[in-house]
């Protein structure tokens, strides 16, 4: 007898895995606290790895799909010094690894590809419970609850199902990021637009980053990476968004102004984003009935893999499952025991981009750390 499986969460790596389930015939129902698929924007690029997200979109049977949503040209990186100066352009000659697509899009073919009714809108969960006999029982805000023999976590960062498996609570790394948006950019901001390219533009020095990633259209999504104390960032009045903006400006004073107009010339009021991460080798021992996936599972701070991550995850659970339809705890066993590895070495090779690459020569490092990407 298949076992319906319960998923929390319907987030890239939850949906992956609602799509596996259901290629193979398995019962699952999604459960997320968004009221709908469009209660809030989803972020903005991410490059699909040929080696962890691309393999989870063959396994979902999305590959045309996705093929469909890859923004041409957009592998295009390049490396920039304080003044301007170009040090690192690779251009996108169609032959990477990494193309890039817009996260919302990726998510809404994964929606599409799920049968009616999948997915249950507006089931924010408020506690999770043991029932015994590796069942469990879930509760949601609006008071309902529904009692399952499989619960898999993919609820995120601050995963509620975790505590069932585990004490880890995320903390943070050191690091923040801070977000916000220029549009039109090739015709309101063209030397901007030009510094960035048609891809990905990064300029670290020691202590920061400021970096931009071209989206569809003329939209550049520009971040800065700080490592400052939390306490700094509370400094900062983020409800005023032009003195929050020159505030952060000031840590890049004397850059070049077609850089630093990613920060002063912003569309929308800058959004900060404190980076976090679960340990390195964060596991659990076993528990009958529920496992977790993603960043639930293996939270890091961001270091492009996290999606991919999800992703696979999602349909190398689904794949055990769907190998072992009589047998649940053989196909969690199976999961968690290869799951573990993979999100260990991830999250070390993460930490120590973090460790080296901010230093007195950044520039440098970085263009290293991408000659080895290069050649993966």
């Amino acid at each position: 007898m298949t076992t319906h499986v319960t998923i929390i969460g319907a987030g890239l790596g939850g949906l992956t895995l609602a799509r596996v389930l259901h290629l193979h015939g398995v019962p699952a129902t999604v459960y997320e606290a968004e009221s709908s698929p469009t209660a809030r924007a989803q972020g903005g690029l991410l490059d699909i790895h040929d080696y962890n997200g691309q393999l989870a979109l063959r396994d979902a049977d999305l590959m045309d799909e996705f093929r469909g949503l890859i923004l041409e040209g957009h592998q295009q990186y390049r490396v920039l010094d304080p003044d301007g100066t170009v040090l690192l352009d690779v251009a996108d000659d169609g032959t990477g690894g990494r193309p890039e697509v817009q996260r919302g899009d990726l998510r809404q073919i994964l929606l599409d590809s799920l049968p009616a009714g999948t997915v249950r809108w507006g089931h924010k969960v408020s506690g999770v419970r043991a029932l015994g006999e590796g069942r469990h029982e879930v509760t949601f805000a609006d008071g309902t609850t529904v009692a399952t023999r499989l619960l898999v976590g993919a609820d995120g960062a601050w995963s509620r199902v975790r505590t069932l498996l585990s004490d880890a609570v995320p903390e943070y790394v050191g690091v923040s990021i801070v977000e916000t948006y220029l549009f039109d950019s090739d015709t309101r901001h063209p030397a901007t637009a030009k510094a960035v390219g048609g891809g990905g533009m990064f300029a670290p020095a020691a202590g920061k980053l400021l970096g931009a990633h071209r989206e569809s259209g003329e939209t550049l999504h520009s971040y800065v990476m700080l490592f400052k104390p939390l306490e700094w960032f509370a400094g900062i009045d983020f409800t005023d968004p032009v003195s929050a903006a020159a505030r952060i400006a000031q840590e890049f004073d004397g850059w070049a102004p077609e850089l630093t107009a990613l920060i002063t010339d912003g569309d929308t009021a800058p959004v900060l984003r404190p980076a976090n991460a679960l340990p390195n080798e964060h596991r659990w021992d076993r528990v009958p009935g529920v496992t977790l996936l993603g960043d639930a599972a293996h939270l890091t701070a961001s270091n492009g893999e996290g999606a991919n991550l999800a992703m696979l995850d999602g349909a190398e659970l689904g794949k055990a499952l769907a190998a072992y339809p009589g047998d649940v705890e053989a196909a969690l066993s199976e999961y968690e025991q290869a799951m573990f590895p993979r999100s260990a070495a991830a999250a070390a090779e993460g930490a120590l981009f973090y460790e080296t690459v901010f230093d007195d020569d950044a520039a440098q490092r970085l263009i290293e750390i991408f000659g080895e990407l290069k050649e993966r």
